[in-house]
């Protein structure tokens, strides 16, 4: 499989560098004679003014208002200080009030209220953080509220239908791997114990699924030697509050992204196997809630890994996928296949972040990867 980052800022280059790695054709390509513009799909990547830190593993959450709020990360040195948000309309960013915490490999939901869940992470060094907080738009500050049952990071948290928000896995204090859930309630503040999945998991994704259950799939355990990467998914019930398993992967994969489709079915792309980024994947998988089973997706143009929550449904229904590359690529469900996005191919990739805009476009933020540590580079999508 290819490596995320063997693109060339020659697009014509890059497309057949892309088309001829794996050393045949690719499968979904109309013909031989193909024409670099037949590879690309609509919108392009323009550049962006820069956040005012460089950022990797943080978030880019959209509020009510059109804003976007990019809260933590980390860079060379340490954890990224503070938060800000991008104003669309100015088109720049402005700084917020510094965060309770300093965190890096957290989480941050979008609640009903409008308000912003912040919770878990690492803080300095390799501290696993308990602790949570509440970003309110309505006065740009952060506030503490109720602790985690489970310091952790890199784990999963995603919002249910009944307003509350599910956390899930994630790598806890000395490197234990936890398969431990809770779930935080808005009204009362607080984090409550919700069972265990049927395997700890550590660089897993979740999607909720148009009926309201919660698809986990994927990631690790252990490390180094020891290290399992996993196939296995499973899915939580609100209503029971149980998970259980479902069908596996057609490949064990970890550091991948997942997103609902428009049709309710859910797309697997990316990820890598224990080789880590020696052995990235460009294959895509799809997940059938009526059946419970994985079935083969097209192949991406590009290998990409470590792009968890970069994958965003577009009006159009296309899905772009930002992270994991120096350049991003639509899904396009009705042709089942992807095509490169137009412009320069100098993101960041890694552990960067992405958030849908009002105008149907996205924001992408920060990441290392590309030959570079973390950044403070921004780009925009724009359809």
């Amino acid at each position: 499989m290819r490596q995320a980052w063997l693109v060339v800022s020659a697009l014509s280059v890059g497309l057949a560098l892309s088309l001829q790695a794996s050393g045949q054709d690719r499968p979904d390509r109309k013909d031989a004679s193909a024409t670099v513009s037949d590879q690309l799909s609509a919108g392009s990547l323009v550049p962006a003014p820069a956040m005012s830190a460089a950022r990797a593993a943080h978030t880019a959450t959209t509020l009510p208002d059109g804003r976007v709020l990019v809260a933590g990360g980390f860079t060379e040195k340490g954890s990224a200080k503070g938060a800000e948000v991008y104003e669309p309309g100015a088109g720049r960013f402005s700084p917020l009030p510094p965060m309770q915490t300093t965190r890096h490999s957290h989480t941050a939901t979008l609640l009903a209220d409008g308000r912003v869940l912040i919770a878990g992470g690492y803080g300095e060094g390799t501290t696993t953080l308990a602790t949570a907080e509440i970003f309110n738009p309505a006065t740009n500050s952060f506030v503490s509220t109720g602790s985690l049952q489970a310091a952790r990071a890199d784990h999963v948290a995603i919002l249910l239908q009944n307003g509350k928000v599910l956390v899930a896995g994630g790598l806890g204090p000395g490197w234990s791997f936890l398969s431990s859930a809770e779930v935080y309630d808005p009204v009362t503040g607080r984090f409550s114990p919700a069972g265990s999945m049927t395997e700890a998991r550590e660089s897993h994704v979740g999607v909720r699924l148009l009926d309201g259950r919660v698809l986990i799939v994927g990631g690790h355990r252990g490390r180094r030697a020891d290290m399992t990467i996993l196939g296995s998914a499973e899915v939580f019930d609100p209503s029971t509050g149980a998970f259980s398993r479902v069908g596996e992967m057609r490949i064990p994969r970890h550091k991948h992204d997942a997103a609902l489709l428009a049709d309710g079915q859910v797309l697997i792309t990316g990820g890598s196997d224990e080789r880590d980024d020696r052995g990235v994947f460009d294959s895509s998988e799809l997940f059938d809630p009526k059946t419970g089973t994985f079935a083969a997706g097209p192949q991406m143009r590009l290998g990409r890994y470590k792009h968890a929550g970069t994958s965003l449904l577009l009006p159009t229904g296309h899905l772009l996928i930002a992270g994991g590359a120096p350049q991003a690529e639509t899904y396009d469900r009705s042709e089942r296949r992807f095509l490169l996005v137009a412009g320069e191919t100098r993101m960041a990739g890694q552990f960067s972040a992405a958030a849908p805009l009002r105008n149907g476009g996205a924001l992408i933020t920060g990441g290392y990867g590309n030959g570079t540590g973390p950044r403070s580079s921004a780009w925009l999508y724009q359809p």
